[in-house]
């Protein structure tokens, strides 16, 4: 990619704001080496990475990468036969741990992570050499006397030894303390000696190795501890030489596995890499664009990055179908560039493997050329741009553009004479639409504002300017060229209207009829966008109430379905306990009463049990009883009466028993409970409700992380009716935190529902903004 470029739209920022996501030096390096790729198959790949990364991030989870060093300097020494430092060995330790737990922690995540997993998939465990290392070395870099038993003795004889000096040097502080400046043992030049005041060291006889700065007090190694003091010397060479060479058995080891150290640290520094895009991606709130090769854009709701987000404004940007480019005219205001630079570092972004700063559902092209003519003189970094440069690299441009380009040009033909300045800014553009490229250039002369509407594949633009506050509002207009506003902003200003009426009569009659009609469309346009979203906002309230009269109507039924169940149930109660009751009087009267047939018994039971009244049959809508004339067989349609419900005869099994298919159930079925459905019955019953079973289970928590929008909202609209029927008082809503859409389109649709007494954020232990908790009425 043109070096240039990248300067001109501060891609450079952006390498240095994802830097702070690397958790490795590893991940560093690779992002320091970032450059936008020009082939659609690998910008896929690495967009499908990065979203990998922020289906983890959505899970509330992070790759754990710490203890992970760049040991590739200390697999060069020891392959060829160096010895390795105490610390390196432990680096190497350390980071094959942390590169088996970030492959375990892949692994385990219950997703489909096809790159992650290829990477983790590299990393070799290499238990055994981590746990050598960790056996002979000490977390505190010290080897420790289990490495080898050589050492471990040297270490006791040096102990036994400096037992017996520090008990003959103690001896002497007890019986010469007059003699010594302090009573301590200490040590000088790795020897144990004592603080012996200047002027008696012959008192006490010895070695002199060192003094005080006063020169008061020498430092003294008595005769009688010299012989031990040099044997400890003696035995503290072996142990150096013993340590080194447990260190050389390691580096050999370390160098034995070097292959697959560094196959570990490549794949390591890939995924520290992904998942600092994604971090970054999170930070911007991101969006994994929709990618093409055909060099179409579409963005909605684009931000700069690089603008604090309570200051950036959103705009909405497309080219590459009806039209290949844009001419942003208007007066120098700032916002055209920052637009123009908007465009050309989310393209940057987009093939560098980055998610961009824009709504769900964008799109953007890969182009094997992007240029930018960009002398940006809001900006301290750069030097002003003379004409001579600008037309250099214009010209180093088009040898190269092709229709597989973007090309940027910012106040395209300054810094010239402005009829010979207009007149280069349409022939280059000519060029570059000829050639296919796709365009976005920036100027302040009136001419090209014509120029918009004589070419069939070029589009006007401007950035809106309020004339009232004097500043640009930085949003884009498509469609509509700018205007100068030299007059409003000079009359605001305070300009006599005289003068701003002498300046009027001399501008040409053809130039007052394109202000005119530029501010014909402006306003044209605002009364457009503002009916538009009239139109909208009436459009949802009117699909809100909808959802509420349905949602209404279904409570109403099945509030209804509960009551009458409620009423039979009590009344079956009731008449249960009366018939019981009566049997008991009619068996009384029958013991006494002996001239009773027992016909007439039996028939007396049976009015009894006749008698009692089926509530159910007489709410139902279009229910009425069977007549004796019906006659049902299989294959007719059939409603049953007892729950309402369409079915299909399939077998009758006596003259009062049938089998009917109902949904995925067969149930037997009496007659008396069944009527024939009537060909308009059919015709107006085509969908027949599933029989839910009172004991279906409903969840308390929806889970709908990781899945697009519409659908989750369908998901939840669904999920809130069955918990309503269910009883519940509180269910949870899990969303994850992401970019914060779903949260917010939970939280939108719950505010609006009449059955959600409140709502709330997760706490930590629930699962914090990821989750909303629903107080169901």
């Amino acid at each position: 990619m043109n070096k240039r470029t990248l300067q001109a739209l501060e891609y450079n920022k952006i390498i240095a704001q994802l830097k702070t996501e690397a958790a490795t030096t590893l991940g560093l390096e690779q992002i320091e080496n970032l450059q936008p790729e020009t082939t659609l198959d690998r910008v896929k790949t690495m967009q499908q990475e990065t979203d990998e990364a922020m289906h983890i991030l959505r899970l509330n989870q992070t790759i754990p990468l710490g203890g992970i060093s760049d040991i590739r300097p200390s697999l060069e020494r020891c392959s060829i036969g160096g010895l390795l430092t105490i610390e390196q060995c432990l680096h190497v330790a350390s980071t094959i741990y942390g590169g088996r737990q970030a492959k375990k922690f892949i692994e385990q995540i219950d997703h489909d992570l096809p790159h992650l997993e290829n990477y983790a998939s590299q990393i070799t465990s290499l238990r055994d050499l981590e746990r050598e290392i960790k056996r002979c070395i000490d977390d505190e870099g010290k080897v420790v006397d289990r490495a080898t038993s050589t050492l471990r003795s040297i270490r006791s004889k040096m102990q036994a030894i400096e037992h017996k000096i520090r008990d003959e040097l103690v001896r002497y502080t007890r019986t010469k303390s007059r003699y010594l400046s302090e009573a301590i043992v200490t040590i000088r030049n790795d020897r144990y000696v004592l603080p012996v005041k200047a002027d008696q060291q012959h008192m006490v006889g010895g070695i002199v190795h060192d003094q005080s700065a006063s020169g008061q007090t020498v430092f003294m190694e008595p005769r009688p501890v010299v012989a031990l003091n040099n044997e400890l010397q003696h035995l503290t060479v072996k142990e150096k030489q013993e340590i080194e060479k447990i260190l050389q058995q390691l580096s050999e080891q370390i160098a034995a596995k070097s292959k697959e150290l560094a196959q570990n640290v490549t794949a390591i520094a890939m995924i520290d890499f992904i998942h600092a895009r994604a971090l970054y991606s999170e930070k911007i709130n991101g969006s994994r664009p929709t990618l093409n090769d055909e060099g179409f854009i579409d963005m909605k709701d684009a931000r700069h990055p690089l603008i604090p987000k309570d200051e950036v404004v959103a705009n909405d940007i497309q080219i590459g179908k009806d039209y290949t480019a844009i001419v942003i005219t208007g007066p120098n205001t700032g916002g055209k560039t920052v637009t123009l630079k908007l465009i050309g570092l989310c393209t940057l972004m987009a093939q560098s493997g980055l998610q961009v700063p824009a709504l769900d559902g964008c799109h953007l092209a890969v182009f094997e050329r992007v240029f930018a003519d960009i002398g940006d003189e809001q900006s301290i970094e750069q030097n002003l741009s003379t004409f001579s440069s600008h037309m250099t690299n214009i010209v180093t441009i088009l040898e190269r553009v092709n229709e597989q380009t973007l090309v940027l040009f910012d106040e395209l033909g300054a810094g010239t004479d402005p009829q010979e300045g207009a007149a280069l800014a349409m022939a280059i553009l000519d060029e570059v639409v000829e050639r296919n490229a796709r365009v976005v250039a920036t100027t302040h002369y009136p001419e090209l504002k014509v120029y918009g509407y004589n070419r069939k594949h070029v589009m006007n633009a401007s950035v809106e300017f309020n004339v009232d506050t004097l500043k640009p509002t930085y949003r884009l207009l498509i469609g509509i060229p700018g205007r100068s506003n030299a007059f409003e902003i000079s009359k605001r200003l305070g300009l006599d209207d005289h003068l701003i009426q002498r300046a009027s009569e001399q501008i040409g009659h053809d130039t007052k009829n394109v202000e005119s009609m530029i501010g014909t469309l402006e306003q044209s346009t605002r009364k457009a966008d503002e009916a538009y979203a009239e139109a909208a906002k009436t459009l949802s309230e009117s699909e809100q109430l909808l959802k509420d009269l349905k949602r209404e109507w279904s409570k109403f039924r099945h509030q209804r379905e509960q009551l009458y169940e409620a009423a039979e149930q009590k009344a079956a109660e009731a008449l249960a306990k009366a018939r019981q009751r009566a049997e008991q009087i009619v068996e009384q009267f029958r013991e006494k009463q002996h001239s009773f047939k027992e016909h007439e018994w039996i028939e007396a039971r049976h009015q009894l049990d006749q008698a009692t009244p089926h509530l159910t049959d007489k709410h139902r809508d279009e229910v009425s009883e069977p007549t004796k004339k019906e006659v049902i067989k299989p294959g007719d349609d059939v409603k049953l009466l007892t729950v309402n419900q369409r079915g299909s005869v399939i077998e009758q099994l006596n003259d009062n028993e049938f089998i009917v298919q109902v949904g995925m159930m067969k149930v037997n079925v009496k007659r008396k409970d069944l009527q024939l459905m009537t060909e308009e019955q059919k015709t107006k019953q085509t969908a027949v409700p599933t029989v839910r079973s009172s004991t279906q289970h409903t969840s308390t928590e929806l889970d709908i992380r990781g899945e697009r929008y519409e659908e989750a909202l369908n998901r939840l609209e669904i999920y809130i009716d069955r918990v309503l029927l269910s009883g519940y008082s509180q269910v949870s809503i899990i969303h994850g935190k992401g970019t914060g859409a779903l949260r917010k389109g939970v939280q939108q649709y719950v505010q609006s529902h009449p059955n959600i007494a409140s709502y709330r954020d997760g706490k930590a232990n629930e699962g914090g903004t990821g989750v909303t908790i629903i107080e169901l009425q």
